[in-house]
């Protein structure tokens, strides 16, 4: 199963951008072992000329577009249900169990994410209360995935 996101916005600095790749090297390391990939990430800019409504609408085309055929659809929402990582990891595997070819995970942009995200969402996933930066968030949802894989794998790096 191959695991995917797909965000809005700008791509990422470079200290970002290097604890991102680490955490994708890392999770392709021990994902391979487990039946799992990735992750893949797929950044859009947003379309700044639109209104905000159609803003979204816009970039909820461009983050279903993006996922693989017969996906699950995570959508990072800030009314999202707020679940553990072992809840995710128990996730992820029953879908892989399943045949589930791929899970791409949605971020949207600055005003959230369209109703068309949100009505297809298999999950709808909060990062709790707070409000987080864009980049941090990609780092944090690689960071994540990383951490299901460790999981479902035995490896050491997750304690309970």
């Amino acid at each position: 199963m191959r695991l995917h996101i797909a965000a809005i916005g700008a791509k990422p600095g470079v200290n970002e951008s290097a604890l991102i790749a680490d955490y994708c090297k890392r999770g392709n390391a021990v994902g391979r072992n487990i039946g799992l990939s990735g992750p893949d990430i797929n950044a859009f800019d947003s379309p700044k000329s639109l209104t905000a409504s159609k803003r979204r609408a816009r970039e909820g085309a461009m983050l279903l577009e993006a996922a693989p055929v017969n996906a699950k659809f995570v959508a990072l929402d800030e009314n999202g249900k707020n679940i553990s990582t072992e809840e995710l990891a128990a996730m992820i595997e029953r879908w892989r169990d399943d045949g589930v070819p791929a899970a791409t995970f949605m971020i949207g942009g600055a005003d959230g994410h369209d109703a068309s995200v949100l009505d297809v969402a298999d999950l709808k996933l909060s990062f709790g209360a707070l409000t987080w930066p864009h980049m941090l968030v990609r780092v944090m949802l690689t960071e994540q995935l990383y951490r299901v894989m460790t999981i479902l794998s035995g490896h050491p790096y997750h304690r309970s």
